[in-house]
């Protein structure tokens, strides 16, 4: 009996968002999208996909984050057909931060992709922590090419992915960031350190726990405390 009342409670509810979703006033996509993270990805999705390629930048960007988070099965073809033939840099962007989330190593190929191919540093910057996300070795090489950009986050964002990754053949390419102005970039060294175990990190780290930036200081001292506890 309750499972009855259950069924027959959310199909409205279900109906009613459908509905906004096709309304035209943008501010009912809006909140219909809103609507949708109390829902399991298998309601959510179908949902999301009815705006995905909205007029309105709003609501696109939204929807494409939204696949990331709901994702099902059929959210990984569509969001690599949106970070390779979306104009808008941002959504692009979007595309591929939401990617990471998917924990679908598919996603490897189209992402390195954007990152060698797209011209707009956000999405290669985007492209770089999805990367991250998903711990794949075939990123390395595109990573460590990440450490000679002009731009400082596409730094930070390849030296965490790195740490992610966890291959001990980028901690000499990373190294050279320990004396670096920005101290985002020294604190994400210190954090990625923290996942590549050997001895060139451990001297790294106890040079960084000297920092004069508390953040710096304190996430340094966090790494070495996790490196010394696995020994």
């Amino acid at each position: 009996m309750s499972l009855s009342n259950k069924t027959s409670n959310q199909s409205p509810d279900l109906s009613n968002i459908a509905q906004q979703l096709d309304s035209e006033n943008s501010r009912d996509r809006l909140r219909a999208l809103v609507s949708l993270r109390d829902l399991s990805p298998d309601e959510a999705v179908p949902l999301i996909l009815k705006v995905i390629d909205d007029e309105n930048l709003q609501i696109r960007s939204m929807a494409v984050f939204a696949l990331g988070l709901k994702h099902t099965e059929d959210c990984f073809p569509v969001l690599a057909r949106i970070l390779e033939t979306e104009n808008d840099y941002g959504i692009r962007a979007d595309a591929a931060g939401a990617m990471g989330y998917l924990q679908d190593n598919r996603a490897v190929e189209p992402l390195l992709r954007a990152f060698y191919e797209d011209t707009e540093w956000l999405v290669r910057f985007s492209a770089a922590v999805s990367l991250g996300n998903l711990g794949d070795v075939r990123a390395y090489d595109a990573l460590i090419q990440a450490l000679d950009s002009p731009e400082t986050m596409l730094h930070q964002a390849a030296i965490a992915a790195l740490g992610e990754v966890g291959d001990l053949r980028c901690v000499d390419q990373i190294l050279r960031f320990a004396q670096s102005d920005d101290w985002l970039t020294r604190q994400r060294l210190a954090e990625a350190l923290g996942h590549l175990n050997c001895d060139k990190s451990i001297s790294a780290l106890n040079y960084l726990v000297k920092d004069a930036h508390p953040q710096v200081s304190a996430a340094a001292q966090y790494a070495i405390n996790g490196l010394t506890s696995t020994k």
